[in-house]
């Protein structure tokens, strides 16, 4: 005998815990659906095991999308401060550490265990191990849930099974298949969040600086006119032996597109170039030494061996062609990565379910009534730094909501 449920969740991640509450608690009744035997492992593992659960400064304008309006409406119905008052009730401590992040003083466990009692409070029915076989549409628009425990009779039904990041903690194409079953156009997933890499070639001067870290600005793309398409960042950038991460990597690798090339400037407080024209009279000091005030000595020796200077050159005597030539590899340093650390790597997936086949007031589909996309399978993908939790939350109440 199948059971009969108002709404069937699927996907026990962050969106999905918050759509469940929400709908049980306006008294629908409710199944969530996972095929982990664990709970919620994005939140566990996010902010170093401390969930960086939000950002106070969250707009519209920290996301990305081929439809760049529509996370306007749910994210504007649910603030950052609205998920604040929530852990503020569950009196979790947090603290605000860069940019606006917000973590948990203790475990991202405690935001896990609000999740659960939200549901507890709505009555939420669990299936957790589940493995969904099929997903059928009946002919009074109602759903039937082939399961491995069971079938599943369902009103409605809302996708919360995230995109392709990190599959070792379960990440599937659960919501994709879904999609194109239903014939809903897809924005090509790629990762996102993600570090960047070169090919062995062009990298080698600059394996050996794996772990240096700095403060740059990076940017890529076109940003100017009507349809600007790039971004820029001042963030740490990290070298690594494949190529480079860090929070600066991280938040230019969702807007980066294969072939383009990153530009980085590694000194935004100094125009090198003017600086050392400028200073030719008075600068008494090697080249190499200048350099090495302004950058850690392992960087500043491997840029000039790069651009064939000698670090034992006196400033005085070098034309000034050659002192521009190193400012622009250090304040416009332009290098073209062959590709990305994937989705093994990547925090987020970009791309997803189309927008412009949702609605934006309730995130259902606008041909399939009563099937519902939110999160991280929708093509809205945040910056670093706790926006795609937001989106999780915002679109999560945004349908637990329309589902009346």
């Amino acid at each position: 005998m199948a059971k009969q449920f108002d709404v069937a969740v699927i996907g026990a991640g962050a969106a999905g815990m918050m759509c469940a509450a929400v709908a049980a608690q306006q008294g629908k009744r409710v199944v969530l659906i996972d095929h982990a035997a664990k709970l919620a492992e994005k939140i566990r593992i996010s902010g170093g095991g401390r969930c960086n659960f939000t950002n106070i400064n969250a707009t519209p304008q920290n996301f990305l999308s081929e439809n760049p309006h529509f996370c306007k409406s749910a994210l504007s119905r649910y603030t950052p401060q609205d998920f604040l008052a929530l852990v503020k009730k569950y009196r979790i401590g947090y603290h605000e550490k860069h940019k606006g992040q917000l973590f948990c003083n203790e475990s991202a466990e405690l935001i896990i265990d609000m999740l659960k009692d939200e549901c507890a409070a709505g009555g939420v029915h669990w299936r957790m191990p589940c493995k969904i076989d099929n997903v059928v549409q009946q002919d009074d628009g109602g759903f039937v849930l082939q399961t491995d425990s069971g079938a599943i009779e369902t009103a409605s039904i809302v996708i919360a099974t995230g995109g392709l990041s990190i599959p070792k903690i379960g990440a599937t194409d659960f919501a994709y298949r879904i999609a194109k079953q239903f014939d809903l156009t897809m924005v090509e997933p790629r990762p996102a969040l993600v570090p960047l890499t070169f090919d062995a070639a062009s990298w080698a001067p600059f394996a050996e600086l794996s772990g240096i870290a700095l403060e740059v600005d990076v940017e890529t793309g076109s940003l100017k006119g009507r349809k600007a398409t790039g971004a820029r960042f001042r963030e740490d950038l990290l070298f690594t032996h494949r190529g480079l991460s860090g929070p600066a990597i991280l938040q230019i690798s969702s807007y980066w597109l294969p072939g383009e090339p990153i530009v980085i400037n590694l000194l935004p407080e100094v125009d090198v170039a003017q600086t050392l024209i400028e200073g030719k009279g008075t600068l008494k000091k090697q080249l190499g030494n200048i350099v090495a005030q302004w950058l850690p000595q392992r960087l500043a020796d491997c840029l000039l061996a790069v651009n064939g200077l000698a670090p034992d050159a006196r400033i005085a005597d070098m034309p000034d062609a050659q002192l521009r030539k190193l400012g622009q590899a250090i304040n416009a340093w332009s290098i073209v990565p062959n590709g990305s650390e994937g989705y093994r790597k990547a925090e987020v997936t970009r791309g997803g379910i189309d927008t412009r086949e949702l609605s934006q007031q309730t995130m259902m589909a606008n041909k399939v009534p009563g099937l519902y996309f939110i999160g991280e399978s929708v093509d809205v993908t945040g910056w670093l730094g706790g926006y795609n939790f937001q989106w999780a939350w915002a679109s999560g109440v945004a349908a637990g909501i329309a589902l009346q």
